[in-house]
């Protein structure tokens, strides 16, 4: 099945951009189990899955758990007076689809869960998306032993950025990973522009 899960090596390094990408480049659905910093109700908040909906058109399902803070989803539910069961987070029965994670691979879902825990329950191959420059290669591989070692099914490594053919390549030797492609900074961020760039740099067979 064409079921991917989208995670990074940090916050703000163009994870859902690239989530978007990937569900118009394979014709998926998208899922975003956990959103914060949205307030429920708001139809003019920025959600992830309101984006992926305007620049693909796809099928989008509901989101699990909705929080108001900007923050880690374990404190943004504790500010709101909200119990989150991993247990009640079971992903929808669509494929293809792609899943975006909230941040990291090590985001606490609960105090007791982090991010990669959950996606090692349900089996499905992640996606690492990882910026290109300064400091990724450890942040990278930090985030590849952290998926292997709860036994996540890795699929590979999206980079995000310019290009840094010396650290994509190290990555993938040291880290024993596919490199999947390269999406570069796009400054028309448009549905069309979006869909040319995955296509020039990633094989929709990569995918299947």
């Amino acid at each position: 099945m064409a079921r991917f899960v989208i995670s990074g090596t940090g916050t703000d390094i163009g994870k859902t951009v690239f989530a978007a990408g990937l569900t118009g480049l394979i014709g998926a659905d998208y899922w975003k189990p956990i959103q914060t910093g949205v307030t429920l109700g708001d139809s003019d908040a920025p959600r992830d899955a309101g984006f992926v909906a305007r620049m693909t058109g796809a099928r989008i399902h509901p989101e699990a758990v909705i929080l108001p803070e900007p923050l880690s989803p374990h404190r943004a539910a504790e500010l709101a007076g909200v119990t989150i069961d991993p247990a009640a987070i079971d992903p929808p029965d669509a494929d293809p689809l792609v899943i975006e994670g909230a941040g990291g691979v090590l985001v606490p879902v609960t105090r007791d869960l982090l991010s990669a825990d959950l996606f090692a329950r349900w089996g499905i191959p992640v996606i690492l998306c990882a910026t290109t420059g300064l400091g990724t290669i450890s942040h990278t591989l930090s985030a590849i032993e952290s998926l292997r070692a709860r036994g996540c099914p890795l699929h590979g490594v999206a980079f995000i950025g310019d290009d840094n053919p010396d650290n994509i390549a190290t990555i993938g030797q040291i880290g024993g990973v596919r490199v999947l492609g390269r999406l570069p900074r796009l400054p028309d961020l448009t549905p069309e522009a979006l869909a040319r760039a995955m296509r020039d740099n990633f094989d929709a067979g990569d995918f299947a």
